[in-house]
């Protein structure tokens, strides 16, 4: 007698082809389980890099000149930096660093030219957004690289022994480079994004597996105070959990704050009505508290690994940022960082806040219909 044909007969072998069975129907879980692992292992292998590239940089050219020109080119072509335009001021500077615009500005002074002429040293400044380390360290490092190669390409051209140019970097918002002023700020959209989603996805998916759900439905309360009543301690919670987190980063991280908290506080319910929606709508495809759990962490990834949270988004390629341009997170991100590191307001960040705020009304309607046919 084979092995298989042991196994056939043994007893539990009735129980182990049931299972098989049973999975096999339960085709949503088996995706989860097969493929959906499998795509996220491509997507996240391919868009996770380290190296930093691409970072917008503006440009504040008060020589207008020849040399000038040459210089901006020079560090363009290292593909650290892409020209982001041209400004004519340093509030303007400061305007595009804040809003997003750029994450660099090189700044070449009037005299640029005619110092070199003159044969002495002239100096440029290359400006750098240093609220994320990984990202300013590549920048700055760029800066210096290029500089030096157009100073040993004038050398090369005029003769000269003297050198020729020299970059100074200005780090803002970070200058010590610690990493805990960029991560720790992110930690609030994390826990927001795992409360709202996970939690408030499996409470309702626990309410339909016990029958509660369907016993409230008949009751003289209306969908809408369901789904509030339902929700709203949700909400309370993701406040309390941001308090917790930006009190502790103050006070033992030493996290500057230098926006306005109760801005802030304002503007992160649109993420937390975005996130809502998307654990509504998790609960109204699964069908057990299981499902629900596996299609939330598999939201969890992409949100934590493509929104720049960990990894900086001008390190991704295309693809990759077109899925993080699709996940609250990376709205939300921008905002906590503006306000907390910046000292953004509302100006600088509409574009973000109107993206949460599509991305909750489309979210919490397509959820709130499906919930309404699933219940009924």
């Amino acid at each position: 007698m084979t092995r298989m044909q042991r196994l056939r007969e043994s007893r539990f072998w009735p129980m182990l082809w049931k299972e098989f069975i049973q999975m096999r129907r339960d085709r949503l879980t088996l995706v989860m389980v097969t493929v959906v692992p499998a795509v996220q292992l491509l997507l996240f292998g391919y868009a996770i890099q380290t190296d930093v590239r691409h970072q917008p940089m503006v440009v504040l050219d008060e020589s207008r000149t020849v040399e000038s020109r040459a210089l901006t080119a020079a560090i363009t072509n290292t593909g650290t930096f892409d020209y982001a335009g041209e400004v004519h001021s340093r509030r303007e500077i400061q305007l595009a660093i804040r809003t997003g615009q750029a994450r660099a500005a090189l700044v070449i002074p009037p005299d640029y030219e005619r110092l070199i002429k003159r044969g002495e040293t002239a100096r440029a400044q290359m400006i750098v957004d240093a609220a994320d380390p990984s990202s300013s360290q590549a920048a700055m490092s760029g800066a210096q690289l290029a500089a030096a190669s157009r100073a040993q390409a004038i050398i090369a051209e005029r003769g000269r022994i003297r050198l020729p140019l020299e970059m100074t970097v200005r780090p803002w918002y970070n200058p010590a480079g610690r990493s805990a002023v960029f991560i720790v700020p992110g930690i609030v959209g994390v826990l927001l994004t795992v409360t709202m989603t996970i939690i408030t996805s499996g409470a309702i998916v626990r309410e339909r597996e016990r029958g509660t759900l369907e016993q409230l439905i008949v009751t003289p309360i209306g969908k809408t105070s369901l789904m509030l009543g339902k929700l709203v301690p949700f909400v309370l919670v993701g406040y309390l959990q941001m308090t917790v987190v930006l009190v502790l980063a103050w006070a033992i991280f030493d996290v500057p704050l230098v926006g306005s908290i109760p801005l802030l506080y304002a503007l992160a319910s649109t993420f937390i009505a975005a996130s809502l929606g998307v654990g509504l709508l998790v609960s109204t495809i699964a069908r057990n508290q299981a499902q629900a759990m596996q299609m939330s962490f598999f939201f969890m990834l992409p949100n934590i690994l493509l929104s720049g949270y960990m990894f900086p988004r001008e390190a991704m390629p295309d693809v990759a940022r077109w899925v993080g341009l699709v996940l609250p997170l990376t709205y939300f991100l921008k905002v906590l960082r503006g306000i907390l590191l910046k000292g953004s307001g509302l100006a600088e960040l509409w574009r973000e806040v109107s993206a949460l705020a599509i991305m909750a009304t489309v979210l919490v309607s397509v959820s709130v219909r499906r919930f309404h046919k699933t219940i009924e």
